[in-house]
């Protein structure tokens, strides 16, 4: 007989037995900021994480309640947590799925579920879906040497199948040079690398979208996302889309979370071309850097919102409550420092929020936190200066 009293699938559990306690498998700052929406939703909830200095612990009163101090792949410590837990959630999708699906054959519920998460977590895979969707994305190939496959040219993105994100496992290559190193870094493992065509867009959007135990579905508005080195560096809200783009936005987001069957909030990375073409960048099955102004611009937040789907409550409304900018705050030097300074500063200027993760060591483009500021016009050029009046104060001396 099973150990475990819990929930056996995505779907949602019985009326007379509601959802208080969460598992999370994870403890970064968006397990964080996770956290520090529970509470209103009567939610608690427990953590697997490996270190006491993890963020989401920084703001957990009973360790020994709400924490077990663990890789997020030990299988046992996940057991554990699933004794605990009435449903698990991910904070990222560095995960064994083999190991969790041996817990879930035992009773543990995972949301999103398992075969939710499955198409996903390689990037070929996951292109592979969409493409048998009829999603329009790049073109796309497994990468089996160092050259390039059939069809392809310069430039092109190579990408780790796995395990990529911030930019870490991302390269545009515009020569042969270029690929050659990429795939002796790889070590000439087919298994590890896939290529695509590199799309000349002209927006880079986002949206986050959640679906819930009972199929509803809600989307956030579309945020415009600027990179740099294949890293967030700000988003702003709205974004002026024509119906057409509006459209083809929705229509990806609800084809995409039905097929899945999901049970909880992704982000959807978008490009938008010059003929007002969409195409699907990537997906995170999670809460998503491109939604954290969701917390001070928006009626209900990603995290309040992925809890809220989850546990089988009525998801909340999504409508912005002011147009707003959102700046990552990332290293930019190795050190220990608190940038107390910097964020006071930040803090200083009308309608501004600070979000500090309260990560114990800086490195280079490491996300240390962001700065949400609520604007008065809806004027892009505005955000944009904003944008950058907050990044000088960051990153400047």
């Amino acid at each position: 007989m099973s150990d475990f009293a819990i929930a056996t699938s995505s779907a949602p559990t019985s009326p007379q037995v509601p959802i208080h306690t969460v598992g999370v498998l994870g403890g970064g700052q968006l397990a964080w900021m996770l956290n520090q929406a529970a509470p209103s939703l009567d939610l608690n909830l427990v953590f697997q994480t490996p270190n006491v200095s993890d963020s989401a612990l920084q703001s957990v009163a009973d360790l020994d309640q709400q924490a077990i101090l663990a890789p997020i792949t030990d299988a046992a410590a996940t057991a554990q947590l699933a004794q605990q837990c009435q449903v698990i959630t991910f904070e990222n999708e560095f995960v064994d799925l083999d190991a969790l699906g041996k817990l879930e054959a035992q009773g543990a519920c995972f949301r999103p579920s398992l075969a939710s998460l499955t198409p996903l977590l390689d990037k070929y895979e996951q292109r592979s879906f969409f493409a048998s969707l009829g999603i329009s994305v790049p073109q796309f190939a497994t990468l089996t040497s160092d050259s390039l496959p059939p069809s392809f040219e310069f430039p092109v993105v190579v990408k780790a199948r796995r395990n990529g994100y911030d930019g870490q496992g991302t390269f545009i290559c515009h020569t042969s040079a270029d690929l050659a190193q990429c795939w002796q870094q790889a070590k000439q493992d087919p298994s590890v690398l896939m290529v695509e065509a590199y799309v000349p867009f002209q927006w880079e959007l986002a949206v986050m979208a959640a679906r819930s135990t009972t199929g509803e579905i809600s989307l956030f508005p579309v945020v415009e996302t600027h990179q740099q080195d294949q890293v967030c560096h700000w988003a702003i809200a709205p974004v002026q889309l024509s119906p057409q783009t509006q459209a083809q936005i929705d229509q990806i987001a609800s084809q995409i979370l039905e097929h899945l069957d999901m049970v909880g909030i992704v982000g959807i990375e978008l490009f938008q071309t010059a003929d007002d073409q969409v195409w699907v960048n990537e997906i995170a099955p999670r809460t998503h850097n491109s939604g954290h102004l969701t917390i001070d611009a928006c009626t209900t937040s990603q995290f309040a919102q992925h809890l809220r789907a989850i546990s089988g409550q009525p998801l909340g409304p999504t409508h912005l409550t002011s147009a707003a900018v959102m700046v990552n705050l990332l290293g930019f030097e190795t050190s220990h420092h608190d940038y107390l300074q910097k964020r006071q500063a930040i803090a200083a200027l009308p309608q501004t929020f600070v979000h500090w993760y309260g990560k114990t060591e800086s490195r280079p483009g490491r996300k240390l936190g962001h700065a949400t500021m609520l604007l008065s016009s809806e004027d892009s050029v505005m955000a944009v200066e904003m944008a950058h009046k907050i990044e000088a104060l960051w990153y400047g001396g």
